[in-house]
């Protein structure tokens, strides 16, 4: 999601806790891959990534929303009042080569690429827009169904969308009626915060808010079927120097080149991940991937 919270103090619990992990070498005691997916407690998969590729991002978008579309092109949807926007983004080079700014009253959450039109939730209202792909104009707008509008994606027909709890929606695009609701559940347990969604091979992946951590989950029961681990890209900028960044946010996939792309809120970087399994030690997802509480400023 996104909201201006999250960059006055999103981070409030986390850093201290990843810090402390990182200095007693939990990443590299979760580094131990196996050759094929490991045959894991309650049947859910822990990976890791490598960083393929990096590439130049904008460390003034607070990213809401990401996709790729086609010939290293992307689709971006920033947050923060006065500041929102929906932007065509060259990959390699990072430049905002075309930008729809938002009125200043609305705040700009998840965006997804159905057929031509681009379809855009807003923070803390019911109003969505609908955009022209290829010029950004502004096509109409629809109610959103959802309690707020955190994140959105597709899987070619219908949307899938979230609002910041435990609920992963299924929306008709025409109607914008809720077609299905599912709690996300992860071992028995709700899944909070929701984030910013992406469709990936059947799956709907799901940036949890105020954590390093991507959820895999089954859009037909809501259960996590597999949880990826991205705590290094995290550290790797914070060692950089990059002190300014906010939450992981954004997840891109290029379907034909099978690419996963990541970013997140006011970070200088993309990159592009490549997953490996893990085995999986006992607890760390619970600490790493589901908080107990997070704290947020004033919106």
């Amino acid at each position: 999601m996104a909201s201006y919270r999250s960059k006055t103090s999103s981070y409030i619990t986390v850093p201290v806790f990843l810090a402390a992990f990182l200095g007693i070498g939990v990443i590299g005691l979760l580094a131990v891959s196996s050759s094929k997916r490991p045959n894991l407690k309650y049947g859910v998969s822990c990976e890791m990534v490598n960083v393929v590729n990096e590439f130049p991002h904008d460390p003034e978008a607070f990213t809401q929303g990401l996709l790729y579309v086609e010939n290293d092109t992307l689709f971006e949807s920033t947050g923060i009042y006065g500041r929102s926007s929906v932007r065509k983004v060259a990959l390699q080079t990072g430049k905002v080569e075309h930008l729809h700014k938002m009125d200043n009253s609305f705040f700009g959450e998840g965006l997804t690429l159905l057929g031509e039109r681009l379809f855009q939730v807003t923070w803390l209202q019911d109003t969505g827009f609908i955009y022209d792909r290829n010029n950004l104009s502004q096509l109409g707008k629809f109610t959103n169904p959802m309690e707020d509008g955190w994140g959105l994606a597709t899987d070619g027909k219908d949307l899938f969308g979230s609002d910041g709890s435990s609920t992963l929606y299924q929306i008709d695009p025409q109607t914008f009626e809720v077609i299905s609701k599912q709690v996300v559940t992860y071992n028995g347990q709700e899944v909070q915060f929701l984030n910013e969604l992406e469709f990936v091979n059947g799956e709907v992946w799901a940036n949890v808010y105020g954590v390093d951590c991507i959820a895999r989950i089954s859009p037909k029961d809501g259960k996590v079927l597999g949880w990826i681990l991205l705590q290094n890209l995290r550290a790797e900028l914070l060692t950089a120097g990059n002190q300014g960044i906010d939450v992981l946010n954004g997840i891109a996939w290029d379907g034909k080149q099978d690419r996963i792309f990541v970013t997140g809120k006011l970070w200088p970087k993309l990159f592009e991940i490549k997953p490996y399994p893990i085995e999986k030690t006992e607890g760390i997802i619970e600490k790493l991937c589901l908080p107990e509480t997070l704290q947020f400023g004033s919106s």
